[in-house]
């Protein structure tokens, strides 16, 4: 591990118990911050209600000055009943085709992502994943903390145990395969995260703004690369939240992730010509191995910030 490295890990990993939740209302009181969370969500009915519960009952209604702000939940076309459930609880419900309808919406986490920042306002962005089981009010104050007391940190990742079933630390095998190598061999300073495409980061918008967005799985490796770029590796940090609980993907929709994540690593080092955007994988049938080939995402969304309709809110 470069030298450069130790020395982050030890200014810039924390653990969420570091940051009281009155020292961060304090600091968000003197500073008037204000900070969004968002929750992207498809088809998550199981989950999206008690996370938005909780957020509300112990970041919200409980404290004597909000330390959320705004709480939006950007359904990205569930046919169940996600959007209901969390409207129920308490979120503001947002379809991801009722922003910015001019440009139509591509399939993608990343493209949910990318719209957040249109529907929403706060100074600091906190993304929450929706599928997340046993969920604690620290994946949020946890990761806000560092952005609302060190002005100098603007990207902050949740890290913690990842179980798989009753094997604890056996999730994360898309990161464990693919982005640790990828960030070890070609961005070297990226080896200290320990959850490099965690679903749960807060960001200060004026960073998030600048940024281009992959449209799919690959945006969590994006962001990070592109924000090491943009602002170096002292504004990026890291805080311990425990253990995280969610819902696992088979071993095939993990294999389109990490194609989808190869993928955004490989425009980050070319910025040139493309391998092949497809991924062909094998599905057992009646008469034996038939392969299905899947396009791999191939769109990134430009900066917020060069598009129209966010630069006019902003004179609004």
């Amino acid at each position: 591990m470069l030298e450069e490295v130790e020395r982050w890990l030890a200014d810039r990993s924390w653990s969420a118990a570091d940051r009281p939740l009155d020292q961060l209302l304090d600091r968000k009181r003197a500073a008037g911050t204000t900070v969004s969370v968002v929750l992207p969500a498809l088809d998550e009915e199981a989950t999206v209600g008690a996370i938005v519960e909780v957020i509300r009952r112990e970041l919200i209604e409980s404290l004597p000055v909000p330390l959320v702000d705004e709480l939006v939940v950007i359904d990205s076309g569930s046919t169940d009943r996600t959007a209901e459930i969390a409207a129920k609880a308490g979120a503001r419900v947002v379809h991801r085709d009722e922003v910015l309808p001019r440009i139509p919406a591509l399939p993608g986490k990343g493209e949910v992502l990318w719209r957040s920042l249109l529907a929403t306002g706060g100074d600091i962005v906190c993304f929450v994943d929706a599928d997340l089981r046993d969920f604690s009010a620290s994946f949020v104050s946890g990761i806000v903390g560092p952005l609302l007391t060190d002005p100098d940190v603007q990207f902050v990742k949740a890290m913690y145990d990842r179980p798989l079933g009753d094997a604890p630390g056996q999730g994360g095998r898309v990161t464990e395969l693919v982005a640790r190598p990828l960030l070890n061999l070609h961005w070297p300073q990226l080896a200290g995260f320990v959850q490099p495409l965690g679903g749960e980061y807060a960001v200060r918008r004026s960073l998030l703004e600048r940024l281009p967005f992959p449209v799919g799985y690959g945006v969590e490796l994006g962001l990070l690369v592109d924000a090491l770029h943009t602002v170096g590796l002292d504004a990026l940090a890291q805080v311990d939240v425990g253990v995280r609980v969610h819902r696992h993907q088979d071993g095939q929709a993990l294999g389109r992730m990490a194609a989808a994540i190869y993928r955004t690593a490989q425009v980050r080092l070319s910025r040139g010509h493309l391998v092949r955007p497809e991924l062909t994988q094998f599905e057992r049938g009646p008469e034996g191995f038939v392969p299905r080939t899947y396009p791999v995402d191939t769109e990134e969304r430009p900066p917020m910030a060069g598009i129209k309709e966010y630069a006019l809110r902003r004179v609004a």
